[in-house]
């Protein structure tokens, strides 16, 4: 049986991955691939070193601290052990490409993954709890976002997912009674949208038109308008929330303003 030795000063998981898929196009060769992550010791290393070369074994590494790498190449050389450098060629083609210098900070990859997974997270999130579909995500969100029907409720709420927030959003309808989750969620967690009733009548008018429905409905006539954001004056007010004015900004804009909102309060502590 053949050992190959996966050091690391991260957690080392690319370098296991690839000595396995390496060892795998021998057939009939049996591997013990030992993973030995966050290394930081010169002396830990020698100690690797050592038992590799009893064993007879072959070291795999992606050790981006200038001092381990050196080190442990001395140390290969010197116990005749080969030490195969899986991440070194990659950065120096990169470098030569772009002309910069590499960070060399361990562990990077596995920042930018769990940053990759916390995205998907709150867009998936931002999917499920999309218009009051399911009340109970309001208590789970890291903002709330409220408002009439066609204010970009749900556009903002990907946007800010795409930040890695988790925003659910909920529209007011007069007729409606709140969700019971909406009143239990602290009120530094809501963000209400308005929009001038003019605007909103060209909007809706627009959004009938494109479903092919009369412009007469109710939903987009300026009285039902004025009820509509008139009630949801009144939400905003009980909740004691932050209100967004939204009549002349994309999507961009309000969901960079609700960005300063919320890390101004993350900031403070609240």
């Amino acid at each position: 049986m053949g050992v190959i030795y996966v050091v690391s000063d991260s957690l080392g998981e690319t370098a296991e991955y690839v000595a396995r898929a390496a060892a795998s196009q021998f057939d009939g060769s049996d591997f013990d691939i030992r993973r030995i992550p966050y290394v930081t010791d010169p002396e830990h290393l020698e100690e690797i070193v050592a038992a590799a070369a009893q064993e007879k074994g072959i070291i795999a590494f992606t050790l981006v601290v200038p001092e381990l790498k050196k080190r442990l190449v001395e140390l290969a050389a010197e116990y005749k052990v080969p030490a195969v450098d899986l991440l070194g060629p990659m950065l120096e083609a990169i470098k030569a490409v772009t002309g910069k210098s590499p960070r060399l900070e361990p562990g990077l990859i596995r920042r930018l993954d769990e940053e990759y997974f916390r995205k998907m997270e709150a867009i998936e999130f931002a999917v499920k709890y999309d218009n009051g579909k399911d009340p109970r995500g309001l208590l789970y969100a890291d903002l709330v976002v409220i408002g009439v029907s066609r204010t970009s409720k749900t556009p903002v709420c990907m946007y800010l997912a795409h930040k890695r927030i988790r925003a659910a959003n909920l529209a007011l309808v007069p007729e409606v009674p709140l969700p019971e989750e909406l009143l239990a969620v602290p009120r530094e967690r809501v963000i209400g949208l308005t929009i001038s009733a003019e605007k909103l009548y060209q909007i809706r008018q627009e959004r009938l038109k494109t479903l092919g429905f009369s412009g007469r409905a109710d939903y987009a006539t300026l009285p039902r308008i004025k009820q509509e954001l008139a009630y949801a004056e009144e939400v905003m007010q009980r909740l004691g929330c932050p209100v967004i004015d939204v009549t002349n900004k994309a999507v961009e804009d309000t969901a960079v303003k609700i960005l300063e909102i919320y890390n101004r309060r993350e900031k403070n502590g609240r």
